[in-house]
């Protein structure tokens, strides 16, 4: 059996940003249509986030799969308040700093974050291989 050696984290999360593409433009759309001009600009901010925070949560834990088991569990416990943090900050960064239309940015963030997660969460469950992990 040949074990795959790439971060399978890193890889989730490259996917999911290539899922970006199917999710993004239509929730952005939906916002430029009730919003205007500003909605869909301030969907777009929320989804960017949205996107660095789950290329961020797969390289925290890539990075510590490599180093251990526990360093991977501390990384995927202390990785999750520390993003969420970040998450909250870059909200009210964007929110303070720019003009943005905080209820599109807001609920686009929502919408996208779980949209994205369920898509994930499907096309994983519908995966039939084999774990490639040591038994």
């Amino acid at each position: 059996m040949i074990v795959d050696q790439r971060p399978l984290e890193s890889l989730l999360a490259r996917k999911l940003v290539i899922r970006s593409v199917y999710v993004a433009p239509v929730i952005i759309a939906v916002f430029w249509l009730f919003r205007g001009w500003d909605g869909a600009w301030s969907s777009a901010l929320g989804l960017m986030v949205v996107i660095l925070n789950f290329l961020l949560a797969g390289a925290i834990l890539s990075i510590s799969a490599r180093v251990s088991l526990q360093a991977y569990h501390a990384a995927a416990l202390i990785g999750f308040f520390l993003r969420l943090a970040l998450f909250v900050g870059a909200v009210a960064i964007v929110a303070n700093l720019l003009d943005v239309d905080r209820l599109a940015f807001g609920i686009s963030a929502v919408i996208g974050y779980l949209s994205l997660l369920t898509l994930e969460a499907v096309a994983i469950s519908r995966t039939r291989r084999e774990p490639s992990w040591p038994r």
